[in-house]
């Protein structure tokens, strides 16, 4: 049962699949690799995709379709495709609508296994990457070349939170006759809809805020109903589908998910005001922080800030080093979006492999921390900082 007129709340609760003669109130787990068929005919037809139904789980299963429901009315999406990571999502999607020759043009602030698909892998098939600075967007246009197929950007971007004007993206792609692509992992169905600004197509890491509990991976593709057939086909032979099991997790996160997301930014944009009056901190980026460059365009395209806060420790490296070893509620994970508070340092972790050059060039300068403010009680979540900060 779904309903596009129901409430985003209402669409991500009571959006079920069809009850079994057991009549469960709560949808059950379909563990089972294949489907049978009735007769030859019955096969024959499934196959020629004359009927929709479940021939294999590596092609669809009633809990991921349950899923992937749930998200393309959350983000007003004409059709979905689950996978069993969220980097699975990213690199299925371009693969799928990419052909030797084309180019992408993207912003320079992007998970960095993004990064790695664009400058280490994408070449070997001679598809090409052009990089635009988040805070030049007027420089975008600069970049695109008679082959640009495809632009692409993280809004808020990962792990600087800087925001990108999805109106401009979307005028932009439609100009130039782009596929639109914006990983929405950190703003979640519940804060951003990307597609109302002209997004073509919608990628999240379900591994995230969508879980919620660092819990299960997962990942999905949401949009244009075209592009998604594209995609189904290219990820029903190449293998990357989500797990009924991680589905059926996902679709039950999805029931909390706007209820955790207004705690998570509640608790994270008081982190952020504690941050930005700490003498041992250079700078704090939030975006429904005033002092946040892109503010106006955050407030006018998000819901809420979101749950990620990025930082400044003066003293560089090692200060930032040594705040990681005195925290102690907090966890040192390379995860985000979890109900437990998490604190990374890109500089000396996750993007240590860059130069100086190439992290400055994507806003992760030396004392850069990243939280992903959890649902503790905030307070206890400021007491830790705050000493780790002394």
């Amino acid at each position: 049962m779904s309903n596009q007129n129901l409430g985003l709340e209402t669409q991500a609760i009571r959006t079920q699949l069809e009850r079994t003669q057991y009549l469960e109130h709560s949808v059950p787990l379909y563990l089972t690799s294949s489907f049978i068929f009735e007769d030859a005919e019955d096969m024959r037809a499934s196959f020629a995709e004359e009927k929709e139904r479940n021939i294999y789980s590596r092609f669809s299963n009633p809990n991921t379709f349950e899923f992937v429901e749930k998200i393309c009315l959350m983000e007003g999406a004409e059709d979905g495709y689950a996978f069993a990571t969220g980097m699975a999502a990213v690199y299925s999607t371009f693969a799928a609508l990419l052909n030797s020759g084309d180019h992408i043009v993207s912003a320079s602030s992007v998970f960095g296994s993004t990064h790695t698909l664009f400058t280490k892998y994408f070449p070997k098939w001679n598809i090409t990457t052009s990089y635009f600075d988040v805070n030049k967007p007027e420089t975008i246009e600069n970049f695109i070349q008679p082959n640009t197929k495809i632009l692409y950007a993280e809004s808020p971007t990962n792990p600087a939170v800087d925001i990108l004007d999805l109106e401009l993206l979307g005028k932009i792609a439609k100009k130039h006759n782009l596929i639109l692509i914006i990983d929405n992992c950190f703003a979640t169905p519940y804060i951003q809809n990307p597609i109302q600004f002209g997004a073509d197509l919608v990628i999240h890491s379900a591994t995230k805020l969508i879980d919620g509990q660092g819990r299960v991976l997962g990942g999905v593709t949401v949009g244009r109903s075209d592009l998604i057939r594209e995609i189904y086909l290219f990820s029903r032979n190449t293998g990357p589908a989500l797990s009924p099991f991680n589905a059926w997790v996902l679709s039950k996160s999805l029931e909390t998910l706007p209820v955790r997301i207004e705690k998570h930014c509640e608790n994270a944009l008081k982190v952020a005001e504690f941050l930005e009056n700490h003498p041992n901190v250079a700078s704090v980026k939030y975006p429904f922080l005033k002092s946040h460059l892109q503010y106006e365009v955050a407030k006018r395209q998000m819901k809420l800030g979101g749950n990620i806060v990025a930082f400044e420790i003066k003293g560089g490296i090692e200060s930032g080093r040594k705040f990681l070893d005195k925290i102690k509620l907090c966890s040192l994970s390379a995860n985000l979006g979890d109900t437990r508070s998490i604190v990374t340092h890109p500089a000396s972790t996750t993007h240590s492999k860059l130069t100086e050059e190439e992290r400055l060039a994507v806003s992760i300068t030396d004392g850069l921390v990243r939280v992903s403010v959890g649902l503790e009680t905030v307070q206890d979540v400021i007491n830790d900082l705050k000493q780790a900060l002394e």
